[in-house]
């Protein structure tokens, strides 16, 4: 996908974000793009939402490695609380940008489905990497993919609000 869809539903261009378990990866993308949607007074245009598609974490806050990494950036991740990913969000939302292929394989292959880093201007159609079963470094790794992801999102969202057409 080298676009957004166009919106389908009235009200804010919803973006969901969905990773495995909605404790690492997903969680700290919905964090950061909110963060760049709301500085680039785009808040009340875009909405964010994550979730995983496992659902063993419902409810719990996300990894304390996740939110030490981004609380390190300046970023508040206290609100999180993990969600399982509904294939009725391919109604309800314009895009659902998935973490990696596997997560891929089982949100399905779909117009509006695509991977988050197809977005990403160093690696276009990376995938972005599990730091669950790691240390400590792989969380700033995958933190430093989704902040240049999501200023790339950023900016598609501000030339579709300029030119009201897909970015």
């Amino acid at each position: 996908m080298e676009r957004l869809p166009a919106q389908q539903t009235d009200g804010p261009y919803r973006i969901a974000l969905v990773c495995l378990g909605n404790i690492c990866r997903s969680p700290m993308a919905h964090v950061v793009l909110a963060d760049h949607l709301d500085r680039a007074g785009l808040a009340a245009k875009v909405e964010v939402s994550s979730a995983g598609t496992g659902g063993w974490h419902v409810g719990k806050p996300m990894d304390p490695r996740a939110a030490t990494a981004l609380v390190g950036e300046g970023y508040d991740p206290t609100a999180h609380r993990a969600r399982q990913y509904d294939a009725g969000w391919l109604e309800t939302h314009d895009v659902v940008l998935v973490m990696d292929r596997a997560n891929l394989a089982d949100v399905g292959t779909h117009e509006r489905v695509a991977l988050f880093r197809d977005f990403d201007p160093v690696d276009r159609g990376g995938e972005v990497p599990d730091p669950y079963y790691g240390g400590d470094d792989g969380f700033g790794e995958v933190l430093s993919m989704v902040e240049r992801t999501s200023a790339a999102i950023v900016d598609a969202l501000q030339r579709r609000d300029r030119t009201g057409t897909t970015a």
